[in-house]
């Protein structure tokens, strides 16, 4: 069960952690007077296109939900089968 918990917290705190940094340098950037290039993360002086995490990080977005789901099934068969 405590493997189950970690498993379904772990990938959303680094997804969030992650989420949150390039926020950060995104704010910098906008206010600065730049343009924030998501795909190569970097700050520009021309208007750049939007282009989503699941383009730019797919194993990290995709294979944080699968831990994730994975944990929460481990901690749903850890409620329901009984203690020896």
């Amino acid at each position: 069960m405590r493997l189950g918990l970690l498993l379904l917290v772990m990938p959303i705190v680094i997804l969030m952690g992650v989420y949150f940094w390039e926020l950060g340098n995104v704010r910098e950037c906008t206010l600065n007077g730049g343009f924030w290039d998501y795909a190569e993360g970097v700050c520009r002086d021309q208007p750049q296109p939007f282009v989503s995490w699941l383009e730019r990080y797919p194993w990290l977005v995709n294979g944080g939900m699968v831990v994730a789901l994975l944990g929460a099934v481990m901690c749903l068969s850890g409620l329901f089968i009984r203690r020896r």
